[in-house]
């Protein structure tokens, strides 16, 4: 796992990675340094640490820890996955574009449409995710690739070492939203990604109670890059958050395994339903992407989309839900349903979201870690009550 003699294994590393504990009073928990600036001894002569916003020891230990579990450099925590994504975006200048899948999260869409559209940075929608697809958008211009996979919200697959072999022979950056999957489940940089992403308000907390985004690098030049950016901009996170991480991600493995047994049981009972039209999940044997995601993740993780009959209202399953939510967000430990199409992607054209298949009957699930059996009598009663008339 990790260049440590003392474990091997993932699992450990969520609780034993990174800078571990602290070493002056023997703490077991990294300790929160809620300071702004620090003393130094003489002119030119600090402890490591001059400002928070350039470093602070509780987040140095949680970009520690995020760069050990995906294999990368280094890492870099932010205020939220947004931020995440804006530092990486401004690595690249006036003139560039970027290839993005087109069923990524809306808020990626937005960022870079209404955002560095204005500052001469362009992006193309490539509709297919297939890497052949992304191979023939390779102009001279295209200067990074970015896709998530599964990809939010119809889950679709694209294969990150052929597509990264593509990327490379054009000297072009790709860049992985690895939220879905996790570290530990899917490992971009090991398949030849440069750059992970995560919101790391999703599964990596996994409590629903923390705003967050992490990104990691595969190399020291990017590190150098991407640390000027954050430094520059600010978008930092904050140290008692960057606690709150590092607490959550030591449970990350227990919690995903819940999740993802969960979600595979619904995943076949929503399969099996007559009021389903379709279900999006790639850990069902069959589905799309099926062959190429059992290659590079370890697990179809925990969030399922499915498309009701047109005769059952999306309305009325909505509010028949008792117990799971409706809600934004998606990787906490309880269960939340959304309407993509009104809600994570609407800022998304009407008429590209529904050529893509973000139709209005699409529900997402993100499944929580609940008993399995009270969240499928949930979804039931609501699709019963989704058919009356």
């Amino acid at each position: 796992m990790a260049e440590h003699n003392s474990y091997q294994y993932i699992e450990t590393a969520f609780i034993h990675g990174g800078i571990y504990g602290d070493e002056r009073t023997g703490a077991v928990n990294t300790p929160v340094y809620l300071t702004s600036t620090y003393k130094q001894d003489a002119l030119g002569q600090d402890r490591g640490y001059e400002y928070s916003r350039t470093g602070n020891p509780t987040r140095e230990a949680l970009e520690a820890l995020i760069a050990e579990l995906e294999g990368g450099h280094a890492g870099f925590a932010f205020a939220s996955g947004m931020a995440a994504l804006t530092a990486i975006f401004s690595l690249l200048s006036h003139g560039d574009r970027i290839l993005i899948s087109s069923n990524v999260y809306g808020g990626t869409f937005r960022v870079l449409d209404k955002i560095f559209g204005r500052f001469g940075f362009r992006y193309t929608i490539v509709n297919d995710d297939t890497p052949d697809a992304f191979k023939a958008e390779l102009t001279e211009d295209v200067k990074a690739i970015l896709i998530e996979t599964p990809a939010n919200p119809l889950l679709t697959v694209t294969d990150i070492r052929l597509l990264a072999e593509i990327a490379h022979s054009k000297d072009v950056l790709l860049i992985v939203d690895n939220t879905f999957m996790t570290p530990y489940f899917q490992r971009p940089l090991e398949l030849g990604a440069d750059i992970v992403v995560h919101s790391a308000t999703k599964y990596l907390s996994g409590h629903s109670d923390v705003i967050a985004g992490l990104a990691v690098v595969k190399n020291h030049e990017l590190a150098e890059q991407l640390h000027f950016i954050q430094n520059a901009t600010g978008g930092i996170q904050q140290p008692f958050d960057s606690f709150m991480l590092i607490r959550s991600l030591k449970t990350l493995g227990v919690r995903m395994d819940r999740h993802a047994e969960n979600a595979e049981k619904i995943a076949t009972y929503l399969s099996a339903h007559i009021a389903v039209k379709k279900v999006y999940y790639p850990g069902l044997h069959g589905a799309p992407g099926y062959s190429t995601h059992s290659k590079q993740a370890s697990s179809g993780g925990a969030i399922i989309s499915f498309d009701l009959e047109d005769e059952y209202s999306v309305e009325r399953f909505f509010t028949g839900l008792k117990l799971i939510d409706l809600a934004e967000s998606l990787g906490g430990v309880e269960s939340l349903v959304c309407h993509p199409a009104t809600m994570t992607h609407a800022s998304i054209p009407k008429e590209l979201r529904e050529q893509v298949g973000i139709t209005n009957t699409l529900v997402r699930l993100s499944v929580g870690i609940e008993h399995s059996e009270d969240l499928i009598f949930d979804l039931d009663q609501a699709i019963k009550a989704a058919g009356k008339q």
